[in-house]
Formats: structure tokens, sequence, C-alpha cells
């Protein structure tokens, strides 16, 4: 997810997680308007390879500062030692140029995630896609957003009948998994006011899920039609202004 400010002088550009190849970053910021050495920073919220991906490399090649917490740092496979490295943790907030990155600890299944809201000063986006459940920790450093990317990843029912082996099953159903869509719906009519503006449901699962089930969970949680949800999808979205 790539995040941008602009103050009116200068630009901010925060990467959020990458968990794709050079090749395909390159060709996905290119038809953003952005070139790889114009990103500020990488923020990555947990160890996972779909999140991790080529930002180690990345920050390796160009020197872009790569934030993470302690607990994700000492996860990596055997961290580069030139690496431009910070380290985040729950609730101090990380000034990032035009952007202020507030980072929130979550449950999920590694060794110290984060999750986190990103402001300009004026205008704060919520960003919300691996986690088991949700906590009120959650729920009060997302109130008030203007925009909110939250994970609605499964119905407990495809979940159920799908190929995944148990342990697997478990693991994404479990309370350290990944929001069912009952979850996200939930934490979203819990979210709502009258100021949040961008609502797009993220990390669907390809085999558990149906994007109609998340649109229609979405538009009841915000008293909006079905066909008015916005969802994300493996190819991305355009911009979308907050």
């Amino acid at each position: 997810t790539l995040v941008e400010a602009f103050d009116g002088l200068h630009r901010t550009r925060v990467l959020i997680d990458c968990g794709l190849g050079l090749r395909q970053l390159n060709e996905r910021l290119a038809r953003a308007g952005v070139a790889a050495p114009e990103l500020d920073a990488i923020f990555i919220t947990h160890e996972h390879g779909d999140h991790v991906g080529c930002a180690p490399a990345l920050s390796a090649r160009l020197g872009i500062p790569l934030w993470m917490s302690a607990g994700t740092h000492a996860a990596l496979p055997r961290p580069d030692p030139k690496l431009n490295v910070h380290f985040a943790s729950d609730g101090q907030s990380v000034e990032l140029g035009g952007l202020r990155i507030q980072p929130f600890a979550v449950p999920h299944d590694t060794r110290e995630p984060l999750q986190l809201s990103c402001t300009d000063g004026d205008r704060r986006l919520g960003i919300l896609t691996d986690l088991g459940h949700v906590t009120a920790h959650v729920l009060e450093q997302l109130a008030g957003c203007h925009a909110l990317l939250l994970e609605s990843n499964h119905c407990p029912e495809l979940l159920a009948r799908s190929h995944y082996p148990p342990f697997l099953k478990q693991r994404v159903g479990g309370a350290h998994g990944h929001l069912s869509n009952a979850q996200a719906q939930a934490a979203l009519a819990q979210l709502r006011h009258a100021h949040l503006n961008t609502v797009v449901g993220a990390h669907l699962s390809e085999h558990n899920n149906r994007p109609d089930l998340v649109r229609a969970g979405f538009a009841a949680a915000l008293d909006c039609a079905a066909g008015d949800v916005l969802l994300s999808n493996r190819h991305g979205l355009d911009w979308l202004s907050v």
C-alpha cells in the first residue's frame, strides 16, 4: 500500500509492506507515477513473506529507510547488516516527512506485529490487514479515521469446506489468524462516524471468501449500497484521495 502526503512544497511517500518481487514492484509503482528511489520509507508490519517481499533488497540497494518492530527484525532470516533499519513500537509515533505514522500492536501469529494509522495533520488513514480478532486497543487506535483499509479475509463456512488442511483452517480462523467477514463488519460498525468517507475491504482470501459477501457486510455496517463498497485485490487500486 503506497501512501502519499503533499504539504504544498514536498511530497512524502511511504510504502506499507512489500510482498512483491522487485520487477513487479517497479511496474506497480510506475503505474502510480512513482519510482522506487522516490520512496521516503518502507514500513513492514510483520515478517510473513507476503508482507516483507523484496523490501530488504530494495532498502539495501537504494538506502531507503526500513521501519519495523524489533521483533519483526529479529524474525527475518539473516537480516542484511547494511539495511537502513529503524525500529517502531506500539504507541510510539514516527515522523516521516509530511506524514506521522502511529503503529499499534495487533493479535497475529508473528513475533511483534504492528498495524498503523497515517496522518498529514488534517486527514487520517487507518490500515488493518492482518489480525485474528479486534481488540479494544485496535478500536481505540483507529477511532476517528477518515479512511480505512480493513481486512475481511474469510467466510467461516467457506473456510470449513475448503481444501485447506485442518491446521491451516485452525490458524486462519483462530484468535491470532485473520478476520472473518463478520468480525470485520462488526469492527467497521464500531469505527463508523460522520467523517469516515473512504473504506476499502482488503486481504480477501481467494479460496475462502467471495467479494459479494464482503460487499454485503460492509454495506450493512456503512448503511450504503453494496455496489458502493470498494475492495482491493492482487492487482491493486488506483489512487484514492482521503
